[in-house]
């Protein structure tokens, strides 16, 4: 194991990180006159385990190689998820450990899906550590997007590569670089979301645990009825523009305050981004319109299908009774996505723009068989290697939804439950469809073996699904 020394001593630094941060519910556990020892224990164990992993691994060589970075963005998501199950298990609320990591692997990929079904009864601590899961998720998946998955070549996000020099020997210094700039932009912009909800009505404690949850794009929430309790249309509007700051490349705001001011409105995934937005609000309004299936409310339309392409799963109204047409079009904005190097998750606009180009480029092959075209992204030629890593990143996400309802149709969930169920959970989305996993539904009646299943979707939606799954071959582990 000494081959992996970095890897153990990076994950004891990420625990002893996670147990401090449960000690900020204590505080309010004091304010709130909610005092038990679940958070205490929680963050003992896993200081002690992340301490050990740190002190037997100090004579690490400070590198971190191409298979080492695939094995530590595994076992960092793996191991926060159990560890950050510990103060549920702990607390009085009799959270079973299925429960218990579901909740906290839901919070850790910023899913947002849940198994508390009586949301406004929880305690603050427990409310408030679920926000700081997803909030840690968010800024956890940004940097590994922009420092370890280009370099890694998974499903095409080494077009995102900070400099075409990198090798894997160099991931380490490079990434402390950009990774404190990442946490200012998004710290910042957290504070920022804190504080308008709080002028816009909401309490200190929603205020603050809505902004990370909102930044993350995770929609965890401390009421029922999500976003929709507050029935503010200030709030709502608040909501969606930091959803939307979410989920643009963080690497744009750096290059933004290097001086690049155009960047935002340069970029080819945000132009596209928008127009997805702007298509889809359109197509629903006009639908809604004609078949008069539901009173046409622009402010829910624009709430929700922002939520739901980000990923963000907030909700402010029961849209599955919209009509069958909402959910395909739902169902559709699930799979999309944001940005790559946002907090969001689905399968990227970059990559769904570049499939467009690859359909109409072999369309045009066809048209003038001796016609020579070459393929561009954002001005940049694309190689045959590139468009094949993410052909079949696309095609495994696919095959892999579709694994995943299968495999819950057989634990007895009926279709729709099924088919959005595997959907939210590879898509990171939170809220599924039907009157079991909807809107204003949750996850605590689904079989335990059902929420096995959706984990597993969870880590390997987040993870890009080939971070995961190269570890299962056999020859990644040869030298």
């Amino acid at each position: 194991m000494s081959n992996y020394k970095t890897v153990f001593f990076t994950l004891g630094i990420l625990q002893i990180i996670l147990g401090v941060f449960m000690f900020i519910p204590i505080v309010f556990q004091f304010i709130y006159s909610e005092i038990d020892s679940s958070f205490f224990g929680a963050s003992l164990v896993t200081i002690i385990f992340g301490t050990l992993f740190f002190l037997s691994n100090l004579d690490h060589d400070k590198k971190l190689t191409l298979q080492q970075a695939f094995l530590l963005t595994a076992l960092s998501w793996l191991s926060i998820a159990i560890f950050g199950s510990l103060p549920f298990i702990f607390s009085d609320l009799n959270f079973s450990f299925v429960n218990a990591f579901f909740e906290s692997m839901s919070g850790i990929t910023t899913t947002g899906s849940t198994i508390i079904s009586n949301l406004d009864e929880m305690p603050k601590g427990i409310l408030l550590w679920r926000a700081i899961l997803q909030w840690l998720g968010g800024i956890g998946i940004i940097i590994m997007a922009i420092t370890l998955m280009p370099i890694m070549n998974v499903g095409g996000m080494q077009l995102f590569k900070i400099s075409n020099n990198d090798s894997s020997e160099k991931i380490l210094p490079k990434s402390k670089e950009i990774a404190l700039r990442l946490i200012y932009i998004y710290t910042s912009l957290t504070l920022l979301c804190g504080l308008t909800y709080k002028i816009f009505g909401m309490s200190f404690f929603d205020s603050l645990t809505h902004s990370m949850t909102t930044i993350a794009t995770g929609g965890f929430s401390n009421y029922n009825e999500s976003i929709g309790f507050f029935d503010s249309v200030s709030i709502e509007i608040s909501a969606m523009i930091f959803i939307i700051l979410g989920s643009l490349p963080f690497i744009a705001y750096i290059k933004f305050i290097n001086g690049d001011r155009k960047i935002i409105f340069n970029d080819v995934q945000v132009k596209t981004f928008f127009k997805i937005i702007i298509v889809s609000i359109i197509i629903l309004s006009i639908y809604l319109l004609i078949t008069g299936s539901a009173d046409l409310n622009l402010r829910s339309i624009f709430f929700n299908i922002i939520s739901i392409l980000t990923g963000t799963g907030y909700v402010n109204a029961e849209f599955d009774t919209w009509g069958s047409f909402t959910l395909i079009l739902f169902l559709g904005l699930m799979f999309i996505g944001g940005c790559a190097g946002s907090t969001t998750c689905g399968v990227k606009i970059f990559r769904i723009q570049i499939l467009y180009l690859f359909v109409v480029n072999q369309l045009k092959k066809i048209i003038y068989p001796k016609g020579v075209f070459v393929l561009k992204y954002d001005q940049n030629p694309i190689d045959n290697k590139f468009i094949s890593s993410i052909i079949s990143f696309i095609y495994m996400y696919l095959v892999i939804f579709f694994i995943l309802t299968a495999l819950l149709s057989l634990t007895g969930l009926d279709f729709i439950t099924s088919i959005s169920g595997a959907a939210t959970s590879i898509s990171n989305v939170g809220p599924g469809l039907g009157s079991i996993i909807g809107p204003n539904g949750d996850f605590s009646t689904l079989p335990d073996i059902s929420k096995w299943i959706l984990t597993l979707g969870m880590i390997l939606g987040r993870l890009e699904l080939f971070a995961i799954l190269v570890l299962f071959l056999p020859s990644f582990w040869r030298n």
